[in-house]
């Protein structure tokens, strides 16, 4: 069962800029892909971004030029870099982990992120 640390969040104020970190107890090629999603209060989790163990990453259109998804294969850590942060992008942000075959996901205990207008 992996392990998935993410660390990062906070309060930041609009227009600025936040960088999530998660940490996995596995190496990230053991999955198919991993990413982040987020969960706004009374809202679905929705996806903000994934990458795949062959670094093709997927955002969404909401996010799209203003957040990069990376990783550090060494660390086994995958990075959110968010630019340009609005009030709506406030949320709790999930890492995740989805295995190759059946495709099953495991989930990070999520960070805050709060951005004040």
């Amino acid at each position: 069962q992996v392990q998935l640390v993410e660390s990062g969040g906070g309060l930041v104020q609009a227009g600025g800029s936040l960088r999530l970190s998660c940490a996995s107890s596995l190496s990230i090629f053991s999955f198919y892909s991993m990413g982040w999603y987020r969960q706004a209060p009374g809202k679905q989790r929705e996806l903000v971004a994934t990458i795949t163990s062959g670094g093709v990453t997927n955002y969404a259109d909401s996010v799209k030029g203003r957040i990069t998804i990376s990783r550090d294969t060494a660390k086994n850590t995958v990075y959110l870099q968010m630019n340009s942060l609005k009030p709506e992008d406030t949320a709790v942000y999930y890492c995740n982990a989805e295995t190759y075959g059946l495709h099953v996901n495991s989930w990070g205990q999520g960070t805050q992120v709060t951005v004040s207008s």
